[in-house]
């Protein structure tokens, strides 16, 4: 088995290749571009003859991304390779420093020693539409909160009384009322802020209707594909289809174990002097982790299954905070299961687009 590690740039890769013992072979660097990727594939199979190969990529997710897609095209088996995992590799070599030939051999090293525990790349699939939607929903809500701020602090030099005859402005009717607004006194400075209340307002209402268009695509496309997940109390269309997309491609996990990790559900232990306890956990993946939150919320609060679960861990010396905690872990073990129905219920089709 050929290993090799690629540090991927926005403008150029940089790539070194181990054979079975970790000895390095050789060092590549080339354009990060369809060119630059057939190249990188040409070499690689170069040095590997006609043993297989395994490619790991610091960021294929991210400036390595068509790198990753590219090469799982054509039939590579290639893993995500976090940047974190290389820096401890880095600092633990005898050799120290730092340049794209050591974090290529970094990203191979640990690759070639941990690759038997890593969950390789899938190709990209319906989950990443559903996570691209989700990102510019976010991005959406987000601009949209930032422009109700600045309209409340301009209107409060304007009119500080505003709220006692304008709707709220988290409502169509008050955005609408925005948008034709005057001042209410005369003068030029006045007329100038009522004018760029307009103009915030125009961009408050294209914000929030693209928000509600993106949420609508969102919630249709996992009511097609992923309505498993609607099984789960507290899971609506719109958290399903934020879930498959942050589970993202293939079969990421190959347990629950890694799923709970990958979330930052899975608990640590924080015991001592006989005292048994386990702390929050602050790593993982922090908005599959808020959504697991929400459904924790929901479910404590309505879902007398999982209130009798919370009472219980209470009842055993947990806080209110740790039994909540232990629900998302439990919830992590559902999910779990009907992710792999989802995933089953997707391979028919899967295979009817290959073929």
């Amino acid at each position: 088995m050929i290993t090799i590690g690629v540090d991927a740039h926005k403008r150029m890769h940089a790539a070194t290749a181990l054979d079975e013992a970790g000895r390095m072979l050789g060092h590549w660097q080339g354009a990060n571009s369809p060119e630059g990727w057939a190249a990188l594939r040409a070499w690689g199979e170069a040095r590997s003859a006609a043993a297989p190969r395994q490619w790991g990529i610091e960021g294929a997710g991210n400036y390595g991304r068509g790198l990753a897609q590219a090469l799982l095209t054509a039939g590579e088996t290639v893993y995500d390779i976090n940047p974190r995992w290389t820096a401890l590799t880095r600092r633990q070599s005898r050799k120290a420093g730092k340049s794209d030939r050591l974090d290529a051999q970094a990203v191979a090293l640990y690759l070639w020693r941990e690759a038997a525990q890593l969950p390789p790349l899938a190709p990209e699939d319906e989950t990443v539409i559903l996570d691209l939607l989700r990102q510019e929903r976010e991005a959406a809500l987000a601009e949209a909160t930032r422009l109700r701020n600045q309209l409340h602090a301009l209107l409060l030099q304007v009119d500080p009384q505003y709220k006692e005859h304008l709707p709220a402005l988290t409502s169509a009717a008050g955005i609408a009322a925005l948008r034709t607004y005057t001042a209410p006194v005369m003068g030029d400075l006045p007329a100038q802020r009522a004018a760029t209340v307009r103009r915030l307002a125009a961009r408050l209402q294209l914000a929030t209707e693209q928000a509600a268009e993106v949420q609508a695509q969102l919630e249709a496309r996992a009511q097609a594909g992923f309505s498993p997940l609607r099984e789960l109390k507290g899971v609506g269309r719109l958290q399903a289809g934020v879930l498959a997309g942050l589970l993202g491609a293939g079969q990421r996990f190959a347990s629950e174990a890694q799923l709970a990790a990958y979330a930052g559900a899975a608990p640590l232990e924080a015991s001592s002097a006989g005292h048994m306890r386990h702390r929050l956990n602050r790593g993982g993946n922090r908005q599959l982790n808020k959504v697991l939150h929400q459904i924790a919320l929901t479910q404590a609060r309505c879902y007398p299954p999982a209130k009798a679960y919370v009472a219980r861990r209470q009842q055993e010396g947990k806080t209110s905070k740790e039994a909540l905690r232990a629900l998302k872990r439990y919830i992590v073990r559902a999910i779990w299961h009907l992710w792999q129905r989802c995933l089953a219920l997707r391979q028919p089709s899967a295979a009817m687009a290959a073929a």
